[in-house]
């Protein structure tokens, strides 16, 4: 089976930071991922490239049948045209310095077989010699993948005008409708948030999902998993669909942009520790279930499982870091999400939130309860969004207008599910605290928490809009980033060259040295999260002080780990400071199993 032409990806990052990366980066051979819930995202962007192509742009309006997948559909047959046009036109090109052709070839990691074969054909003096090794090479480059990610929890039911639901047709079964239909291969669709059932069935009505042969798929599935409990739940579940999964995407539960789905405080290490160790217990479990699936279904079986990738994200800086996930982990590739907003050559970004991520510290990026899903949030204070959120409020006007209505949940006041971000909710809301009998204390931290929900239709999809200047929703252009905490390390816009170097250690001048090492970063966010829960705790019931118990003490499992680990970090001072701050981070642990005490009895 050939090599991918690199070891890292790069992840979806909110709804317009990555919307159009396959289209920059692909055909340099890397893989990046679209977030297709966002239809009038979508659509605003079929709009741009078609005319940027100089060709004729047809709506699909919101009042026609079927139209989020119809313009999900379109808008992937569309960058795949355009990747594949760029990557023909790229193999066509010279091997002459400064051309993408070379470009391409310099990138790939230095242990690559093709990157040999490149010096291969620079040393070679003889011209026939040097044309066949350039053939060779040609016909061996491929595009990296273009991903789509579903969040499965983003999945509002959808009714016609006389009220009558109609069917398949929620948010999340029509991006999958989408993607299903478009004429994508070689590509993933990758779910995260966790298990939803009708997506998850709705999967078998495509025959794209099926294998075409032993390990080959035009559309694989990939699950987004904090721990191998999950991977094995959400992969049976499927298995029992007739459905393979492909890769189990792991991402740290708090050190990551975006969403955080924090574990009971099982650390990063020892899940990939358990990962590692249990994988063809995970990959024969699933294929147990998969066979006869598929052969109840009357498709073509294999005798042996197809290969499932294992691969990390979440908080990964430095070339040590990447390269030890790689090779004590056995990670078949790694995500880098975070550092690419500053590089515009692979994301996009308005030029004001760039500025923001560039000149972000630590206090900047908070872990949030701004998102109105009820889920923490990775989030970047001092964007456009916040400030226009404050101005709201100071005016006495909270909220936000809900115009996409993606997150709509909340039937407290209302028939109708709405968001606890806009206008609507927080009004009725904070109405019914001011009136209510809490402790005043208790009250305002309560409203607080209702004016911190923030739009993140329009937040996450704007910088799109902003930097090609083409409106989405009119008098909207809050612009609301969700980065995770690695992103105060990088402080500068760096090319796509510049970063690949970073990731492969061929340059190591982006980040500061002090920087703690990813494991350790997670750890004390994890430590924080635990101490913020018992600072909130009064007279907590026995059952929240098992809970609480049970973290720290897997986090000091956690930590045991950690010290017996033979390499994490450059031998010398380096693992001196990550022995320190374990040190550090257990004796807070120490103090926070003395508080819950306290407050339990």
């Amino acid at each position: 089976m050939q090599l991918p032409p690199h070891q890292f990806h790069i992840p979806v990052m909110g709804l317009a930071y990555t919307i159009d990366s396959p289209v920059k980066v692909a055909h340099f051979g890397i893989t990046s991922a679209i977030s297709i819930i966002e239809d009038n995202l979508v659509e605003m962007m079929r709009k741009y490239y078609y005319e940027q192509k100089n060709e004729p742009y047809i709506a699909i309006s919101d009042k026609e049948e079927d139209y989020r997948a119809r313009r999900i559909t379109d808008y992937l047959n569309l960058v795949n045209r355009m990747v594949n046009e760029k990557f023909t036109k790229l193999k066509l090109s010279l091997f002459e310095p400064g051309s993408d052709l070379v470009k391409y070839f310099e990138m790939l990691p230095e242990n690559h077989e093709l990157k040999n074969a490149y010096h291969s054909m620079l040393k070679a003096t003889n011209k026939v010699t040097r044309e066949t090794i350039s053939q060779f090479l040609r016909s061996q480059m491929s595009p990296g993948s273009i991903e789509v990610n579903i969040m499965t929890k983003v999945d509002k039911n959808n009714y016609a005008k006389d009220g009558t639901l109609m069917k398949d047709s929620s948010d999340a079964l029509s991006a999958l409708k989408g993607y299903a239909k478009s004429n994508l291969t070689n590509s993933s669709v990758i779910f995260s948030a966790g298990l939803n059932p009708r997506l998850y069935s709705y999967l078998e009505k495509f025959s794209g999902f099926d294998a075409k042969g032993w390990g080959k798929f035009d559309k694989k599935v990939v699950i987004k998993v904090s721990d191998y409990r999950s991977a094995l739940i959400q992969g049976k579940f499927l298995a029992k669909k007739g459905v393979w999964v492909s890769e189990f995407r792991i991402e740290s539960g708090l050190n990551c942009g975006g969403h955080a789905f924090a574990t009971e405080g099982l650390l990063l290490g020892p899940i990939l520790e358990e990962f590692k160790r249990k994988k063809y217990e995970l990959i024969n479990s699933l294929f147990e279930v998969y066979k006869p699936a598929v052969e109840a279904q009357g498709k073509k079986t294999y005798q042996m499982p197809h290969p499932i990738k294992l691969t990390v994200q979440g908080g990964i800086g430095t070339h040590e870091e990447d390269d030890f996930l790689h090779q004590h982990y056995d990670m078949d590739s790694t995500g880098w999400g975070s550092p690419f907003l500053l590089c515009t050559e692979a994301t996009t970004v308005d030029k004001k939130t760039l500025q923001l991520l560039c000149d972000a510290g630590e206090k900047d990026v908070v872990l949030s309860k701004n998102s109105p899903l009820g889920v923490r949030f990775n989030y970047l204070k001092g964007t456009s969004s916040e400030e226009e959120k404050l101005e709201r409020i100071k005016k006495g006007l909270p909220g936000s207008p809900c115009t996409e209505k993606y997150l709509v949940s909340n039937t407290e006041f209302t028939k109708e599910p709405i968001c606890t971000a806009s206008r609507q909710y927080q009004k009725f809301k904070i109405k019914e605290l001011e009136t209510s009998d809490l402790p005043e204390k208790e009250r305002q931290k309560q409203i607080d928490e209702v004016l911190n929900k923030e739009c993140l239709c329009i937040g996450l999809s704007n910088a799109a809009s902003l930097e090609y200047d083409v409106p989405l929703v009119k008098r909207l252009h809050s612009v609301t980033v969700c980065p995770g905490p690695n992103i105060v390390n990088f402080k500068k816009v760096v090319t796509l060259r510049e970063m690949v170097d970073h990731i492969y250690g061929r340059s190591n001048s982006l980040i500061d040295e002090n920087r703690p090492h990813m494991f350790i970063r997670e750890l004390r966010l994890y430590v924080d999260h635990i101490q913020e829960q018992v600072n909130e705790c009064f007279a907590p019931a026995p059952k929240t002080v098992r809970h609480l118990t049970n973290f720290c003490k897997n986090l000091i499992t956690g930590i045991g780990y950690y010290r017996d680990l033979t390499a994490p970090t450059n031998p010398g001072k380096s693992r001196d400071a990550f022995e320190k701050s374990l040190n550090l981070e257990e004796n807070r642990l120490t103090h926070i199993l003395e508080d819950i005490l306290a407050i339990s009895n």
